[in-house]
């Protein structure tokens, strides 16, 4: 299984992970690095974001569109 865990690596390359993790076994990892703190996850934007897309996707004519991708009724 493939996990992605948050973590924070100091200036010496010392990887502390910020949850615990259990493992079966010693596992291969990969680590990214990245340049700050993101200031809105992406979960965070997804949600502002949905009350202005909801004005567009929410309309009659795009039910019509989309309708030949519902399952028949």
């Amino acid at each position: 299984m493939i996990r992605t865990i948050e973590a924070t690596i100091d200036e010496q390359g010392n990887v502390r992970l910020l949850e615990p993790v259990k493992l079966p076994s010693t596992r291969r990892a990969l680590v990214t690095i990245l340049e700050d703190a993101p200031s809105v996850s992406a979960n965070e934007t997804a949600l502002l974001s949905e009350p202005v897309l909801a004005k567009d996707w929410n309309r009659p004519e795009e039910d019509v569109a989309w309708s030949h991708l519902q399952p028949e009724r």
